[in-house]
């Protein structure tokens, strides 16, 4: 194409363009035939960036940028595809424009910006229900992000995020989970929407709850997503959160009430039991001091509610999921614990080892006072 023929074609954008936009159109051309391309890429992408652009994007792309695209940072390309691809007409179109980009980044030294554009496919294809393409294409990107030392945060982000997509699109909700607070990690928590951090907040709260294979929610408590729910009317399922995390039975019977009325909850809700009977048992075992946790079967039944004909049953399982440590004494009904998993606190619980912290300081001053009292003669010598 012709310099003509590129300054009629932003001759004619600029004209379509809102007027708090034309300045920027009119800039580009000079800084096209300047070939100043770093400041043409950084105008695009505020061009691209304004909500006013979207019915001129894909035009930009595929008759302005893609004439000067093997020039300019190739990460930043694909994030110009990514806001021209919105305006394609179906999920078909998008994913065929997509590939096409794809096909343009795979460079030796544009990796970081094909596992960019390849997560953005396995994207389309999710959409599209074709989910073992989008695994395909997700393992890919995975392959390529391993060999790296360091890359930009975008990609990560864009990574993650898509994963959790697919694995709740799958419900492998122990998966989604971890990828969604890895994405989380990613972004700026500012830069989502009040709808899209409680959306987020909530769907977390409910893959961990759901998971067989999360215990232990101390990352989602610590996070200030989960402040999302606060004020709303799923605070509910934060404080069902809070109560699992501190073995909070009768808490938990209270939001009883929410569980059985939540379809995915109410699915699961005998391993929402046996879940609050674990995480009880673990917070029975942790407000005991360490050389106080040979706890006979009968004191477990005591603090769980469980029956003792099933104790044994909640010991294994605590055992074989790593929350607890130690040996069951079958013929005495004995549990000798002799760790439990860490966890996040809460302000009661810090204060129940504040106190034990206290029983111990003064175990010791008891101690070194009848050391002192019984060996004064060795003392002396």
């Amino acid at each position: 194409m012709s310099v003509d023929t590129i300054s009629d074609f932003l001759v004619e954008q600029r004209d379509q363009a809102p007027e708090e936009l034309q300045a920027l159109v009119l800039d580009f051309e000079d800084l096209w035939e300047r070939k100043l391309w770093h400041q043409l890429t950084n105008s695009l992408l505020e061009f691209f960036n304004h909500p006013g652009s979207a019915p001129q994007r894909l035009q930009f792309y595929k008759v302005f940028i893609l004439k000067f695209a093997d020039k300019i940072n190739q990460l930043k390309l694909v994030d110009l595809a990514l806001k021209a691809a919105t305006q394609c007409r179906d999920n078909q179109e998008q994913l065929s424009f997509m590939e096409a980009v794809v096909k343009k980044v795979d460079n030796e030294d544009s990796q970081d910006a094909l596992v960019y554009a390849t997560v953005a496919v396995s994207r389309v294809k999710r959409s599209l229900e074709d989910l073992d393409g989008a695994r395909k294409d997700l393992d890919k990107a995975e392959r390529i992000l391993d060999t790296f030392d360091s890359v930009e945060t975008v990609v990560h982000a864009a990574f993650y995020g898509a994963n959790a997509e697919y694995y709740q699109a799958k419900a492998d909700f122990g998966s989604y989970y971890r990828n969604a607070l890895l994405y989380l990690a990613c972004i700026d928590l500012s830069s989502l929407s009040p709808t899209e951090r409680r959306r987020r907040a909530y769907d977390l709260s409910l893959a961990a709850l759901v998971s067989t294979s999360i215990y232990n929610f101390g990352e989602l408590l610590l996070h200030p997503i989960l402040d999302a729910l606060a004020q709303q009317e799923d605070a509910w399922l934060r404080e069902l959160l809070f109560a699992f995390n501190r073995g909070d039975l009768a808490a938990y019977d209270v939001l009883s009430g929410n569980i059985s009325s939540h379809p995915l909850l109410s699915e699961h809700s005998n391993q929402l039991r046996q879940k609050i009977y674990l995480a009880a048992l673990t917070e029975a075992v942790f407000r005991r001091p360490p050389h106080d946790r040979a706890m006979t079967f009968a004191t477990i039944a005591a603090e769980t509610k469980v029956r003792p004909d099933e104790i044994e049953h909640l010991i294994m399982k605590a055992l074989s999921l790593g929350l607890l440590r130690g040996t069951i004494d079958q013929v005495d009904e004995v549990a000798h614990i002799n760790w439990v998993q860490p966890k996040v606190l809460d302000m009661k619980q810090i204060d129940n080892m504040r106190q034990r912290l206290k029983d111990w300081d003064s175990s010791v001053n008891q101690l070194g006072n009848w050391i002192e009292g019984v060996g004064q003669d060795v003392w002396a010598a």
